[in-house]
């Protein structure tokens, strides 16, 4: 059972992956697996990969945590292969209320995440305010025209990858800042091997390199991280605030016209169908949500 809701945390992580603006770090941070997944990831080292190649295979897949870490990535790769397309048709077809939804998981799961700083003093307040600071430069960064070489796509990775375990930075938006989300989707859906292994191979370097930097960050400065991990968070909210009017736009690989830069905007001054109604429904709904999942994974550790 304990691995079977690993399973659905790491479903839940995929599925956010898939949507700029929203990181599967924050649910595995609210879900109570964020440490464990970071530590389990740092473990992967040289001593522990020679216990694998002298053949000690019990021994290298304990030090790992490796069915921790099994049914995590099963769940990420199921929900991402599954749910890419849903997700496109939603933010195509319903973007303000799919926005709505995610408007309302991260603004509550900022609260979540802040509520573990255990002590609020002037350093955690100015880790919360750098991390604001970053999240809303991100955000507000123009994208540019990028290479499709494959070294590119390997950086892509390694870049997005370090995004992805991030609460409150998304690694698809990161990758739509460097002009490849479009790219790296049509690879999965036209099963481009060499692209999605180069890609992939990034993403593991990024992730094992990036893993130790973040063990560090916790366990030395573990409030001050906190804190700016919540400011990722809150200073993302200005991406994925739900009614925006498009100002610009750009052609695509496929001559096909598409949205490039918008401006957020009041419902009322929304040009197209504000679903006020439904948006404000499903920004509670995600409240919600999230405080169950919080109180799950705290019963989870009192049990």
């Amino acid at each position: 059972m304990k691995y079977l809701f690993t399973l659905l945390k790491g479903m839940g992580m995929g599925a956010a992956d898939v949507v700029p603006g929203v990181s599967g770090g924050t649910i595995a941070f609210i879900t109570g697996i964020y440490e464990e997944l970071i530590n389990s990831i740092k473990s992967i080292s040289f001593t522990n990969i020679a216990l694998l190649l002298r053949g000690r295979i019990r021994e290298f897949w304990t030090e790992i945590n490796g069915n921790f870490l099994l049914a995590l990535f099963a769940g990420i790769l199921i929900s991402v292969l599954s749910l890419v397309r849903l997700i496109h048709y939603l933010m195509h077809a319903y973007p303000v209320l799919l926005w709505a939804f995610f408007f309302g998981l991260i603004l509550a799961s900022a609260l979540v995440v802040g509520r573990k700083v255990s002590r609020w003093n002037v350093v955690s307040i100015a880790m919360l305010l750098a991390g604001i600071a970053i999240a809303v430069f991100i955000t507000l960064a123009t994208p540019a025209e990028t290479p499709e070489a494959l070294w590119f796509i390997f950086l892509s990775g390694a870049i997005a990858i370090c995004a992805m375990i991030l609460p409150g930075i998304s690694g698809s938006f990161l990758l739509l800042l460097m002009r490849k989300y479009e790219f790296i989707v049509t690879a999965l859906k036209d099963m481009d091997v060499v692209v999605i292994a180069t890609f992939l191979a990034g993403c593991v370097t990024g992730l094992l390199s990036f893993s130790h930097v973040l063990s560090f960050m916790f366990r030395r400065f573990h409030n001050q991280t906190i804190a700016l991990l919540t400011g990722f968070m809150v200073g993302s909210l200005s991406l994925v605030w739900p009614w925006k009017n498009v100002i610009e736009t750009r052609i695509n690989s496929k001559g096909e016209e598409v949205p490039f830069r918008f401006e957020s905007v009041l419902p009322a001054q929304f040009e197209g169908e504000p679903y006020l109604v439904g948006a404000i429904a499903l920004a509670l709904g995600a409240f919600v949500i999230i405080y169950l999942i919080e109180r799950t994974a705290n019963k989870g550790k009192e049990v």
